[in-house]
């Protein structure tokens, strides 16, 4: 028998782990002062520019040391400016625990194909021994898998006296997550996650040991120029203070400086952060409470707090194997969508079958209690229809 129909929705049924939901208040009208049709070199499009930088600085607490630039290419452009730029004097430690850090292990070995590589990838759900890491490599990691639900809780198992590079993919934990700034020397994120801005922009943010590093080695293969950091043994200080490797979209900076202002007026990074654990936290009590569901990650202690990845733990659905579990959460997703319940909270395509919910800080926690609530409702729905079917 289903259970009553829930008696409330989602006021914004906005849960994908990217581009993630706009922030609470968000309107089109926001963005009425980008200056459009405006040069990004113009004194206005300069000012926007740099003031992304200096709001990012001030709401993600960089150190005042540390170089901040603006990327093409989201993400993944800010990692490949950082591997192709700074990769290649010493050993590489690369690891993984995810869909998109297998990426950068496929790029060092296959394509930049450095030597003294040791490449280390976990099972989704799992993270690799962080004591085996060799720190006299220059080490390549992403702080929090969005595709597995998995995330380092602190930078303790980096030392400070290494001589390698810590390069931190950090595109799902900046703004929801406590960065060791002292520990990480190249960070790089995107707009699109825990501040629900617009895609195809990434952040690069780098230590003084790493623009010491581009001024000192200049690596042995040609660097793009999307990718070139350094000139003639010098740091392009111009990309720190906003001046663009290539043109951005100005509404999408206007976008951002709107997230960064919102963040900025609720109390910034502490209370990002805080409303990210509290999504956590009513998610946890979920699925604790909740036999037909598990996270991905069984060990709390590596359990992402803004990228809940689940798995259907039915002993009746799983039985029926991978493509069953599959077609059981395709289920389940497409109900809620049909009933704008949750948009996009299908597992990512490489992962195991099952649902990944976002938990970022632009969710409420309201929203995501709802969901909870119509998730159990699905559940009961599709397992009556999907066994009637297979009957």
């Amino acid at each position: 028998m289903i259970a009553s129909t829930p008696a409330v929705k989602p006021v914004r049924p906005y849960f994908s782990c990217g581009p993630a939901s706009k922030r609470p208040g968000w309107k089109l009208e926001n963005l009425e002062n980008a200056p459009s049709g405006r040069s990004h070199r113009s004194s206005i499009g300069k000012s926007k520019l740099k003031l992304a930088i200096d709001l990012t600085r001030e709401i993600l607490q960089v150190p005042a040391d540390y170089r901040i630039g603006i990327m093409p290419g989201s993400d993944t452009g800010a990692v490949e400016a950082a591997l192709w730029s700074l990769l290649g004097q010493r050993g590489v430690d690369v690891v993984a625990w995810e869909a998109f850090s297998e990426h950068w292990v496929i790029d060092i070995v296959e394509h930049l194909r450095l030597e003294n590589v040791r490449a280390m990838v976990a099972d989704y759900g799992e993270i690799v021994d962080l004591s085996s890491l060799n720190f006299d490599h220059d080490v390549v990691f992403a702080w929090n898998g969005t595709t597995s639900g998995v995330c380092v809780q602190n930078g303790d198992f980096i030392p400070a006296d290494r001589k390698g590079l810590t390069i931190c993919d950090a595109t799902s934990a900046a703004f929801g997550q406590k960065l060791d700034w002292d520990k990480l020397d190249v960070v790089t994120y995107s707009w699109q996650k825990v501040l629900g801005g617009e895609a195809a922009h990434g952040m690069l943010i780098l230590s003084p040991r790493a623009v010491e590093r581009l001024e000192t080695y200049t690596p042995p293969w040609p660097v793009p120029k999307l990718f070139r950091l350094a000139e003639k043994g010098r740091l392009i200080e111009a990309i720190f203070e906003g001046e663009t490797i290539n043109t951005p979209s100005m509404l999408c900076v206007e976008d951002y400086l709107d997230a960064l202002n919102w963040a900025k007026s609720i109390g910034g990074l502490d209370a990002l952060i805080a409303r990210v654990n509290a999504n956590a936290k009513a998610m946890a009590d979920w699925v604790e409470r909740t036999p037909w569901v598990a996270f991905l990650a069984a060990d709390p202690a590596i359990r992402s707090t803004t990228a809940a990845c689940l798995k259907i733990v039915d002993p009746a659905v799983v039985a029926g194997g991978p493509e069953a579990e599959a077609a059981f959460s395709r289920e389940l997703v497409s109900f809620l969508e049909a009933q704008d319940i949750a948009y996009d909270i299908n597992s990512y395509r490489d992962a195991p079958p099952g649902l990944r919910i976002w938990c970022g800080a632009t969710v409420d926690t309201t929203d995501l209690i709802a969901l909870t609530q119509w998730l159990d409702y699905a559940y009961a729905k599709a397992k009556r229809e999907f066994f009637a079917k297979a009957a």
